[in-house]
């Protein structure tokens, strides 16, 4: 868990200079993606939460992936497996998410979906997008 936080630490707040609660009460109530190397380096994760936690329907939030990492497509490969592993817990149910905006090509592509108006989260454009069952 440490190694995850900390990537999201260098990811989030470091990285995005922002300066925001990360441990936000959601975590204990999440399952865990994340892909590591050989030597224990975590270099990408997202976390899959219940139905009522983030949103009505289930989420996944606080994707990142280590700049390292970057356009590798371990991105894409973490999403996919977040997603198979969504239906395998709770069935096919639709899936909301909180997407930076600069992503939304990227999210587009594994079926997501834009609703609403882009919002200021932390002061980063993000928009809520869902992919239906």
């Amino acid at each position: 868990m440490y190694r995850i936080l900390a990537l999201r630490a260098d990811v989030f707040v470091v990285e995005q200079n922002c300066a925001y609660q990360d441990l936000d009460g959601k975590d204990e109530h999440s399952l865990w993606v994340w892909a590591e190397d050989e030597s224990g380096t975590v270099h990408a994760t997202a976390r899959l939460l219940p139905a009522g936690i983030s949103y009505k329907e289930i989420s996944i939030g606080r994707v990142c992936t280590s700049l390292q990492s970057r356009g590798s497509g371990l991105g894409k490969l973490l999403m996919k497996e977040c997603l198979l592993q969504c239906e395998q817990i709770w069935g096919k149910q639709t899936i909301t998410i909180s997407a930076q905006e600069y992503l939304l090509k990227f999210y587009n592509e594994l079926g997501f979906v834009e609703e609403g108006e882009m919002y200021l989260e932390d002061d980063i454009p993000h928009l809520k997008m869902k992919r239906k069952a």
